[in-house]
């Protein structure tokens, strides 16, 4: 690993904070991305943090929801109104909790569409709502055999004709071979 590139990374990523959040502390507090849309949804997500400007900056490197959206829709300035834009609170951190699903309840209750998929804190009766899991990769890969063997089935449904070679009829291997791939290709139906 090259950890000189990997500081210079989150330095990078942490300047781009301080410059998008002026004076962003690196204490614990709570902090909130916002923005509006195109057409004039309010969005928001709100997190703790026990090293505010750190924290932020990890964002800008994650691939979920809130990443991808900060990735996307950039910083908001003059030339991208509809760019995220950082408000923060400093506080203690056995506050944190308290903190952030107070700050959670009161943007959802000003009207804000909320990125978070809990109602915040770390301790016990973490309430999450009934979002999918994440995907992984392997997850990723049998979607991904679902959907050739959807194709493959379309394909030679529509335009095919499989069947053993004439020479291979009467072998037993080669019938059951045929019989997994219409398996392979059924697949996908007996799982739905």
């Amino acid at each position: 690993m090259n950890y000189k590139k990997i500081y210079a990374i989150k330095q990078e990523r942490e300047n781009r904070i301080a410059k998008a959040c002026p004076g962003i502390p690196n204490t614990s507090g709570i902090y909130v991305f916002h923005r509006v849309d195109e057409v004039g949804i309010r969005r928001a997500y709100c997190g703790q943090a026990l090293r505010l400007r750190e924290r932020c900056a990890q964002h800008l490197g994650e691939y979920d929801h809130i990443g991808r959206s900060l990735y996307k829709h950039k910083f908001y300035s003059e030339d991208n109104p509809y760019g995220w834009q950082l408000s923060y609170i400093t506080c203690p951190k056995d506050e944190l909790d308290e903190k952030e699903i107070a700050n959670i309840k009161s943007w959802a209750d000003a009207g804000w569409q909320l990125y978070n998929i809990s109602s915040g804190g770390q301790g016990k009766g973490k309430v999450v709502d009934n979002a999918k899991p994440p995907k992984g990769y392997y997850d990723g890969l049998a979607q991904g055999r679902k959907n050739l063997a959807r194709e493959l089935k379309s394909i030679i449904d529509k335009h095919l004709l499989v069947m053993l070679k004439p020479d291979k009829a009467a072998n037993k291997t080669s019938q059951k071979m045929l019989d997994k791939f219409w398996d392979l290709l059924n697949t996908d139906e007996s799982e739905s």
